[in-house]
């Protein structure tokens, strides 16, 4: 499917967001799930993402005797200089919380035979109406088990969008998906869910079988060359969040998405190995150069903290 590229400004400041990118060990390698989001949808319909949504304000009044770990290390966890602790713990309370409610994965260190009650009984709570943290709380499902996911990166959609009409402050997370809990789509926000090897997904991608936008694309070329779910977690363990705000050009009428390290960015510190300008062209966005084999290419780069003074 092709995506109509956005020419408007948005004004409107961008709103927060977590996403999961969930692991899971498998014969084939390493793979990460991605849901489809439903054809409907005014955000991406029709497009594959990994499970997520806005942070709501609920999230953000969770109680420290819920959290895992102090509200100081979440915050220290997004390396944001500046973001406050309700917001950091309101993040990562969203990751978990959309992961259940997207693909009925619950996140949490209960034995298989016990997490196959708890997540009904959480699917009961949520279809009555009930909030999603006084629900954990109800069921004994505390404390919020944050150590099972760990910030990846943050993606800030820039002013002038190229596949949406707005904003979105994203901070992607990854974890390992529990053994026992089969993912599946919930129907409203998602109609399919599936497991694919980065490559794989890629590939697809690049047959037109899969569409993907271009954070989901960028992401899956980053860990396309590691092996194991427990790697990725060590990587993610090891460095700061890398944060991006692409840079749109429009080109000889071809939108070009500049990332850090491209000439034409604001950081001259490449974020990843691999191409750090995307074209849309074929119906799709692609590198600059070098065509599939550069994403294939592409994957992580030891990195410290990029400076978020570029993102607005």
């Amino acid at each position: 499917m092709n995506f109509e590229i956005n020419q408007n400004e948005v004004l409107t400041p961008p709103v927060d967001a977590a996403s999961v990118m969930l692991l899971r060990d498998s014969p084939q390698g390493l793979q990460v799930l991605l849901v489809k989001r439903h054809s409907q949808s005014r955000v991406l319909g029709g497009a594959y993402v990994f499970p997520g949504g806005k942070l709501d304000k609920q999230d953000c009044l969770v109680e420290p005797a819920l959290l895992d770990q102090p509200a100081q290390a979440l915050q220290q966890a997004l390396g944001e200089p500046g973001l406050d602790r309700a917001t950091a713990c309101g993040l990562h309370v969203a990751a978990l919380r959309e992961t259940f409610e997207e693909c009925d994965v619950l996140l949490h260190a209960a034995q298989a035979n016990d997490a196959r009650a708890q997540r009904q009984r959480l699917r009961e709570h949520l279809a009555a109406g009930k909030p999603f943290l006084p629900s954990l709380s109800a069921l004994g499902l505390g404390p919020l088990q944050t150590r099972l996911i760990r910030p990846w990166s943050r993606w800030i959609t820039p002013r002038r969008p190229s596949m949406i009409d707005r904003r979105f402050d994203t901070r992607f997370f990854i974890a390992v998906a529990p053994e026992g809990q089969e993912a599946r789509q919930d129907g409203h926000e998602t109609t399919e869910a599936l497991w694919l090897t980065p490559r794989q997904a890629i590939e697809r991608y690049w047959q037109d079988r899969l569409p993907l936008v271009p954070v989901q694309l960028i992401t899956l070329m980053q860990i396309n060359r590691l092996e194991r779910a427990e790697q990725a977690m060590q990587a993610a363990r090891s460095q700061t969040p890398i944060q991006i705000q692409p840079e749109p050009q429009d080109i000889d009428g071809q939108r070009v998405l500049c990332y850090p390290g491209d000439p034409s960015h604001a950081v001259q510190q490449a974020a990843w190995e691999g191409p750090t300008r995307l074209v849309y062209r074929n119906g799709r966005f692609e590198p600059s150069e070098g065509g599939l084999q550069a994403l294939f290419d592409g994957g992580l780069r030891p990195h410290g903290p990029i400076s978020p003074s570029h993102l607005k």
